[in-house]
């Protein structure tokens, strides 16, 4: 069944703009049909739907910044329950993520309990495969706060040497399922005075949260406009966004064989289950195309 316009134009998406002297550059992005995936994929707390969603914006918004097909990854990494969070997206919109501890959560009923502890003490890195480089360019830095948002509004400061506003949100249904999700990125160009940056802070702190915004019907054109206010923003591109993993039965396989003879012959005799952690999808691999592995990697020592 055909959607109708409205609910085309309010599909997940990014749109990406500058200001028009150039001074500025932002991007918005609405992850809300992502984030709910997610959460389905990997029957995740409520805890984990808010932190991963974040996790899972921010990658986008950062690889919009990338070229065709190259990746960025976020991965934090620390000493609370939820053990370790990872992301990651690439420039045409594929995003995929998964959480250490699904079913981690915190104590609410403590007036002393804060989002960031999920996380806690530890680091976050971020990770950018791009074309003609054998290897991902990974920067590091101490997660601050552990709520997502300060965290990369650190990690832009201190890795990427660039002044950047970063807001992320997600909101919940009374159910659990995810309401709203998206967020914004705004970084400032090499030239421009310091003092765009502090008209954007004071604009950014006054705007209501992006899922409100979002459930009030606000488009993510808008956001931008309300977001880069006072100056004029340019848009310079949008595409749509969604949950996507490239695993394969094929893809499993390959991850099989480079497991060493020993390991593999411990495998023969029986199906395999191959869970991906990206997506939660399952694989069988049969017992026939076990042997084949094995008798491949045997050949290999003679």
């Amino acid at each position: 069944m055909p959607i109708s316009k409205e609910e085309f134009k309010f599909k997940d998406r990014l749109i990406k703009g500058i200001e028009k002297d150039g001074r500025f550059k932002i991007s918005v992005v609405k992850t809300t049909d992502v984030v709910q995936t997610a959460k389905q994929n990997h029957n995740l707390s409520l805890l984990n739907t808010v932190l991963l969603g974040r996790t899972l914006t921010a990658a986008m918004l950062l690889a919009s910044e990338l070229k065709g097909e190259e990746r960025i990854t976020i991965r934090l990494e620390g000493n609370g329950p939820v053990g370790m969070i990872q992301a990651e997206a690439n420039r045409v919109g594929e995003i995929r993520g998964f959480v250490q501890n699904p079913a981690a959560e915190l104590d609410y009923t403590s007036e002393e309990t804060e989002i960031g502890q999920g996380i806690g003490l530890g680091l976050l890195s971020v990770s950018k495969m791009l074309y003609n480089e054998a290897e991902p360019r990974t920067s590091t830095i101490e997660i601050l706060t552990g709520d997502i948002n300060s965290d990369m509004a650190y990690f832009m400061v201190q890795s990427e040497q660039i002044p950047a506003a970063v807001l992320l949100d997600v909101s919940l249904k009374d159910n659990g399922d995810v309401d709203q999700a998206g967020g914004l990125l705004i970084q400032r160009m090499p030239g421009a005075s310091d003092s765009i940056m502090e008209t954007l802070e004071k604009t950014i702190a006054k705007l209501p949260p992006v899922s409100e915004l979002l459930a009030e019907g606000t488009y993510i054109d808008t956001i931008m406009d309300l977001a880069g206010s006072p100056y004029t923003i340019k848009e310079l591109t949008r595409q749509p966004v969604h949950f996507f993993c490239r695993c394969s039965p094929e893809r499993f396989k390959n991850a099989l064989a480079l497991l060493s003879y020993e390991e593999l012959k411990e495998m023969a005799g029986e199906d395999q289950e191959m869970v991906c952690h990206y997506c939660g999808k399952k694989t069988m691999v049969s017992e026939g195309e076990i042997r084949i592995i094995v008798e491949s990697a045997k050949a290999k020592l003679n």
